[in-house]
């Protein structure tokens, strides 16, 4: 056992239906994790912020209810790989439960855990601290040393930006 000792954070809000999020998974996020997240300098906490209507809170608590069995960041990447416009159906309860069996996951508590809307509250509440933190859109990170705010991710910046930033941060 290793533990790890994180020298920052960052707290990061997304939609899973944002085209602006999609490219910054596609360009940033996966670089950010591998030479920061998986060796422990940096802690990733994600937040939804479902604000671009019912298919993207339904996303949201589809990853959540993945995350009941270990399997939030798979799904995750999942969800961003098929993305397909806005509140279009890519996002529908049937290709949800369908990704959660492709990545496979116990079907029945993963069913039940959407079709009763386990996490409904906490993917509302979590929009509503990232509405006080001043998130506006997505994608939208704070980075932090500590409790102290270092720097944010405004938009899909580019990785040299972010990692510039997080560089700072571990100083």
């Amino acid at each position: 056992f290793r533990r790890m000792l994180f020298r920052a954070s960052t707290i990061e809000y997304a939609d899973f239906q944002c085209p602006f999020w999609d490219k910054f998974f596609k360009e940033v996020e996966g670089p950010i994790r591998e030479s920061y997240i998986k060796d422990g300098r940096v802690k990733l906490v994600y937040r939804d912020y479902a604000f671009l209507g019912d298919e993207s809170i339904k996303a949201a608590e589809a990853a959540r209810c993945a995350g009941d069995q270990n399997k939030f960041w798979e799904y995750h990447d999942y969800l961003f790989s098929h993305q397909n416009g806005e509140n279009q159906g890519a996002f529908a309860d049937a290709n949800l439960k369908s990704f959660a069996k492709n990545l496979g996951l116990d079907e029945n508590s993963f069913n039940q855990c959407l079709d009763v809307g386990k996490y409904t509250q906490a993917v509302k509440d979590s929009m509503a601290v990232g509405l006080k933190a001043g998130v506006k859109g997505t994608p939208k990170g704070f980075i932090l040393k500590g409790n102290k705010l270092i720097n944010t991710i405004d938009g899909a910046e580019p990785l040299a930006t972010v990692t510039a930033k997080i560089e700072a941060a571990l100083k």
